[in-house]
């Protein structure tokens, strides 16, 4: 059947990939108002996509008309596993991949609370369409209408005639965004950026001057010889849990697990000097350890015993970028100031210091620091004195 202009034009444009829009956002910032346009009473629309990502099970992009801009929202897992979810016409499509049409008339019944909740501010119809990826998996886009007697035999012939590229569009940008989700989960935000921008290399590093965080989880090696593996998985996961979220926030970012050990840095560079980011790695010490505190006491709750670490922050310069074999490469930084770090966290549980500083960093941090001795370190030229945050 012929089609309004714009919805053919719509149709071709997302054909060919959608040019000029990036994102789902600017997409559907199109699709949106050209169904409109073709003839379409389209009042709202929304996306709901899938993602490979260790905490967030999908992202929602709700377009509105009148509004100028698409609201992105990201789903948890716990959400897909709820069940309003796995009750919803929505999770039945993912199954399915069946279009599904409630019509939101006063005498519909059934209706889950957001449907009727639709209802209530006028929209008299509701249809879901599966996004079908190439890939094997289901999505689905939801348009609903608020003309007396819904959609129209014509108006679901237009929709469903720009879903399917639509869905080719959509399988790309998630296949994108899945890639930079994947590399920062696994590499970190820096590190992954580096990757996709082609630094991949073996060899390919670069010399950054950072502040170097090195911690290490106290007596693991006993702990792992008491438990089984599963728990110990278990205790390590809330181990680095007290100190990713403090690392990031505090513009930090963690390069890699090294067993019970983090290694993380926070580069100084033109937009932060050595004295804010040192500032910046000392308060994420305190945040770290406060959430430890919360932690051991959960753990006692539990019958567990306390968990204790401890930090080494160094201010120097490393290599940063891949190492390792031709098919097989590794992201992170190396070089004399990280073993420095590494022999000062070691310190740590000798001296029964939470948190020490060297003389680097302690040289520079505008934040309160005393003095702790001078110490030889295993590898290190001369004694090394060490501080505390006071």
């Amino acid at each position: 059947m012929p089609f309004h202009p714009t919805v053919q034009a719509l149709f071709d444009w997302l054909v060919d990939g959608a040019p000029g829009a990036p994102t789902p956002m600017a997409v559907l910032e199109r699709v949106g108002p050209d169904l409109v346009t073709g003839g379409v009473p389209l009042e709202r629309m929304s996306a709901f996509v899938r993602t490979l990502h260790p905490s967030v099970m999908g992202r929602r992009f709700l377009w509105e008309k009148g509004v100028p801009t698409v609201k992105a929202v990201e789903a948890s897992w716990e959400l897909l596993n709820s069940p309003v979810f796995l009750t919803s016409p929505l999770a039945t499509v993912f199954k399915t991949g069946e279009v599904i049409r409630l019509k939101l008339t006063p005498e519909a019944t059934g209706l889950s609370d957001d449907l009727a909740g639709l209802r209530k501010e006028g929209f008299t119809d509701w249809v879901v369409f599966p996004l079908k990826f190439m890939g094997g998996s289901i999505h689905g886009v939801t348009f609903t209408t608020k003309a007396k007697d819904g959609f129209t035999d014509e108006h679901l012939a237009a929709i469903a005639h720009v879903i399917r590229p639509l869905s080719r569009v959509g399988e790309t940008l998630a296949l994108m965004r899945t890639a930079v989700n994947l590399l920062n989960a696994y590499v970190g935000n820096d590190a992954g950026d580096r990757i996709l921008k082609g630094h991949i290399q073996r060899g390919d590093t670069e010399l950054i001057r950072c502040v170097i965080w090195f911690s290490d989880l106290r007596g693991f090696t006993s702990m792992s010889g008491e438990r089984q593996p599963k728990e110990i998985i278990g205790i390590l996961n809330e181990f680095f849990e007290c100190q990713v979220p403090a690392i990031e926030q505090g513009g930090g970012q963690v390069l890699k697990f090294i067993g019970d050990g983090l290694l993380a840095m926070f580069p100084v560079d033109e937009k932060r000097d050595a004295k804010t980011a040192g500032d910046a790695a000392v308060k994420a010490t305190a945040v770290a350890f406060a959430a430890l505190a919360k932690l051991n006491k959960l753990r006692r709750k539990r019958g567990d015993a306390d968990l204790a670490f401890g930090v080494a922050l160094h201010l120097g310069e490393v290599a940063y970028g891949n190492i390792g074999g031709a098919s097989r490469l590794d992201f992170t930084a190396i070089g004399p100031a990280v073993n420095l770090a590494s022999r000062i966290e070691g310190m740590t549980g000798k001296l029964g210091k939470p948190v020490l500083l060297s003389a680097a960093v302690a040289k520079e941090v505008t934040l309160p620091t005393r003095s702790v001795g001078s110490f030889e370190l295993k590898g290190i030229t001369g004694p090394a004195e060490l501080f505390e945050p006071a």
